[in-house]
C-alpha cells in the first residue's frame, strides 16, 4: 500500500500553519498525524488527546561540579567559553545550567575529576488517540536541544504506526522557521504545504523558506492565510512561488471565526463547516489527496 507523507510548514510562527493542519485533519481519512514543532507544540491543544504512551527523550549534557572533590583550580572558569561556570558564596566555582552548552570540556581539563556530565531527560514524546486518529507529539523542557533528533524520533514511530495500520497518509505540523528541526521535518517528507501570511515579515522569513525547500528538490504548494488584510503583500507573495513554481492552492481570508473555533477546542472546518475557509480546505485537501495518486505512477 501506498503511504504519503505531508509536511505543513511555515517560514515563521503565527502564520496560521497549526490551525490549517487541524483543519486539515477534520477532513482527511486514514490519516496519522504527527506534531514536529517540538520545541513549542501546540497541535494537541485542538486535538484533545489522550496519551496512551510515553517515552522519555535524552537531549543534551550538563556539567556538575563534585564541590568535595574541587580543589578551586578556577581552570574550568577559565577554559568555559560560555560563561557557564562562576563561584559561589562558598567560591566552589557551580554550573548554570541555562548557560552550559554540554560541550564537556570542563570534565575533561579538570586535574581532580570533580566535574561530570549528565544527561537532561526533561524531554518526552507520546503516542495518543484522538477525535482525528492517532497523534505522535512530544515536549521539550525550556532551554533543551537536539530538537532535530526529538523530530526525528516521532517522525521515526509515525511511520511505524501509518504501517502497522495500513494508513494511506501522514499529516505532519512542522515547525516555524529554517532551524534543526525544520530540517529534520523536510527530510523524507514527500510533499511541502508551505503556509504563510501577507506581511513584510512573512514575505522576508518564507523567501527564506522556500530556499531550504528547493535544496531537498520537494514537490511543494502554498496557502496564504488572512490575504485580505494586506492584499499588495499577498500578491508580493503570490509572485515569488511563481517565479519558484511553487502553485497556490488558496488564499484564504481573516475570519474570526477562526480564533472563536480555537477558544471553543475545535477546528474551523468543526466550528463552522459551510464557511469559506472550510470550503477552501476541502478543496485543498482534495488536491494533496489526489496527489497521491500522480506521484504513485
Amino acid at each position: 500500500m501506498y503511504m504519503k507523507e505531508i509536511t505543513v510548514i511555515s517560514g515563521k510562527g503565527g502564520a496560521g500553519k497549526t490551525s490549517i493542519t487541524a483543519a486539515l485533519a477534520s477532513v482527511a481519512r486514514h490519516a496519522v498525524f504527527c506534531d514536529n514543532d517540538v520545541d513549542a507544540a501546540d497541535l494537541y491543544l485542538i486535538f484533545q488527546p489522550e496519551n496512551m504512551e510515553e517515552h522519555p527523550f535524552a537531549s543534551g549534557w550538563k556539567a556538575v561540579i563534585d564541590a568535595g572533590k574541587c580543589t578551586v583550580c578556577n581552570l574550568c572558569m577559565d577554559y568555559c567559553r560560555f560563561d557557564a561556570i562562576q563561584t559561589d558564596k562558598t567560591g566552589i566555582p557551580k554550573v548554570n545550567p541555562y548557560k552550559c552548552e554540554g560541550c564537556r570540556l570542563c570534565e575533561r581539563i579538570c586535574p581532580e575529576k570533580a566535574i561530570v556530565s549528565q544527561r537532561n531527560n526533561n524531554n518526552f514524546w507520546y503516542v495518543a488517540s484522538s477525535r482525528f486518529g492517532t497523534l505522535v507529539h512530544a515536549r521539550m523542557g525550556a532551554g533543551e536541544e537536539n530538537s532535530g533528533k526529538l523530530v526525528t524520533q516521532v517522525r521515526k514511530r509515525t511511520k511505524e504506526i501509518a504501517t502497522e495500520e495500513h494508513l494511506s497518509f501522514i499529516i505532519n505540523d512542522g515547525p516555524p522557521g529554517i532551524g534543526c528541526a525544520a530540517i529534520s521535518s523536510l527530510s523524507g517528507t514527500d510533499l511541502v504545504l508551505i503556509v504563510t501570511e501577507p506581511t513584510k515579515s512573512g514575505l522576508h522569513d518564507v523567501t527564506r523558506l522556500v530556499e531550504l525547500i528547493s535544496s531537498f528538490n520537494l514537490q511543494a504548494y502554498a496557502v496564504i492565510n488572512k490575504f485580505d488584510i494586506n492584499p499588495a503583500m499577498a500578491l508580493k507573495i503570490e509572485e515569488l512561488m511563481k517565479t519558484r513554481h511553487i502553485p497556490v492552492l488558496a488564499k484564504l481570508p481573516f475570519d474570526k471565526q477562526v480564533v472563536e473555533a480555537m477558544v471553543e477546542g475545535k477546528t474551523i472546518v468543526e466550528y463552522s463547516p459551510d464557511s469559506e475557509i472550510s470550503s477552501k480546505i476541502r478543496e485543498i485537501w482534495k488536491i494533496l489527496g489526489a496527489e497521491q495518486v500522480v506521484l504513485n505512477q
